[in-house]
């Protein structure tokens, strides 16, 4: 089935489906963590039932998701030191001490007070929990903070030194990790996490709405999620913006494949909104485009001169058709987003966020789309880089590990077979969890505590019915000697 094709194209296959899985799990974890630490404060605040009753029912789903991040996050650290062993050793003197510092200061922060905010309420004080649970939220986001930073120093190198063996070394670590793209990509990351959560919390409302439209934790859950999309959508069109602008100074043909620009248009390029590209003919066939639009966006210039891929040597060109469909399905789902968040403003200025069925309906099916445009913003941004591993420093096909096809194709075999079962399972476990109404997690934790009270007793317990036993045992001797 795989026949055909060379070890560096299975490779690269094989660590693209192992990173969407991944990536779909911080993702969530990220945005999660900050809401849960939302509503620990808000209970803290208000002592508002609702806001305890959704803590201790998002937290469970948390759990399961981080888990499975942490998982999949290993996974993916085997591969470059199996399937990428070259940029291993290339980048590693200024790859390896980020990853390290990432395990170090934020899993670590995360590891150590996860425990505290999951099960720790009822057995520490309000403020320690509050502060476990702070802390986890931080710890999500250091995580995010190292791990793009990497990133970014691949997508735009920087403070570093070439040694005489070839190796990528480090100079200046402040430019290394404040690399010119991390800024953007930050922010950008940072917001499409918040956005993912809001968009599966609102599903998970709007689900419990439809069946019961005066349910209070769905209506608090619900109305929180829409004022995330409203607020935060208009944010992150603006940070993409800014990110376009950032990557068309320093990898403008990963811009030209954005926009499906073959050829440069010296007088204002359009914005091409619908096309199929055609690589071997270098055009969009069936272009629908709005006229020096693209000039306005990239240059804000209707006139502005923009190059295309003709500027650029044919074996640096990235992958049109793939970076082209991607960003574009990204682009639609944000601008779907922003629609649903202007649509619960309308409803609630109208008084019918929660009499709405239509409005959930929606929000249940956008639940998916933050995830979707998560990995089609991040195949936009790898496939674009392509045929690099560092920019214009290291190509791909010379960071691959002496392997041969064979071994690559029955790995990746393998990991499909692995990772269907394990987080299909994984997943199906917390759609099953969010289908349940907020009352049953409620009754969960309840009788979860009466076993834990119950297990706590159980020691002193069994000790007085041993003594009653014994006793009991020594009045019926006694009778018998008498």
């Amino acid at each position: 089935m795989l026949d055909g094709y060379t070890a560096e194209i299975l490779a690269r296959v094989q660590f693209a489906f192992t990173v969407s899985f991944h990536i779909i799990f911080p993702a969530f974890s990220i945005g999660l963590a900050s809401f849960l630490a939302v509503l620990n404060a808000l209970w803290l605040w208000k002592r508002e039932e609702t806001y305890l009753k959704l803590f201790n029912y998002w937290k469970k789903i948390f759990a399961v998701a981080f888990g499975m991040g942490v998982v999949s996050g290993i996974v993916m650290s085997y591969q470059i030191g199996t399937n990428w062993s070259v940029f291993s050793d290339k980048a590693g003197p200024v790859v390896g001490p980020l990853m390290a510092y990432e395990v170090l200061s934020a899993f670590f922060l995360e590891a150590g007070f996860l425990g505290i905010m999951l099960f720790g309420r009822k057995r520490v004080g309000d403020g320690l929990h509050m502060f476990a649970t702070a802390l986890v939220a931080l710890g999500t986001l250091a995580s995010a903070t190292w791990i793009l930073s990497v990133n970014s120093w691949m997508q735009t190198p920087a403070g570093f030194g070439i040694n005489d063996v070839g190796q990528f070394v480090p100079e200046d670590w402040w430019a290394i990790v404040f690399n010119p793209s991390f800024p953007y990509r930050l922010v950008h990351m940072v917001l499409a996490a918040y956005l993912t959560t809001a968009l599966v919390v609102g599903a998970v409302g709007g689900l419990h709405l439809l069946r019961d439209h005066a349910d209070r934790a769905a209506r608090r859950m619900f109305s929180m999620a829409m004022w995330m999309l409203l607020l935060v959508t208009p944010l992150q069109i603006f940070a993409g913006d800014m990110h376009g602008l950032n990557t068309l100074e320093h990898q403008p043909a990963k811009v030209m494949a954005m926009e499906g620009h073959y050829d440069s248009h010296p007088d204002g390029a359009p914005l091409i909104l619908f096309g199929i590209p055609n690589p071997e003919e270098k055009r969009i066939d069936y272009a629908v485009e709005i006229p020096k639009l693209s000039s306005l966006i990239l240059k804000h210039d209707l006139n502005a001169p923009l190059p295309g891929l003709d500027t650029i040597p044919d074996e640096d060109e990235p992958p049109v058709a793939i970076v082209f469909w991607s960003f574009r399905i990204m682009i639609a789902l944000g601008f779907a987003m922003l629609g649903l968040g202007l649509w619960a403003a309308l409803a609630r200025l109208r008084g019918r966020l929660y009499d709405a069925p239509l409005l959930h309906r929606l929000a249940l099916l956008m639940g998916p789309t933050g995830f979707v445009a998560v990995l089609a913003g991040w195949i936009t941004t790898e496939v674009g880089r392509q045929p690099f591993t560092v920019y214009g420093l290291l190509r791909t096909s010379e960071s691959l590990a002496p392997i041969e096809a064979p071994a690559v194709a029955t790995s990746l075999i393998a990991f499909i077979v692995v990772y269907f079962f394990v987080f299909g399972a994984g997943t199906w476990y917390i759609v099953a969890m969010m289908r349940k109404p907020v009352v049953d997690h409620v009754l969960e934790d309840e009788r979860d505590a009466a076993q834990d009270d119950a297990a706590q007793d159980d020691g002193p317990i069994l000790a007085v019915g041993e003594e009653a036993a014994v006793k009991d045992k020594a009045v019926k001797n006694k009778r018998g000697d008498s």
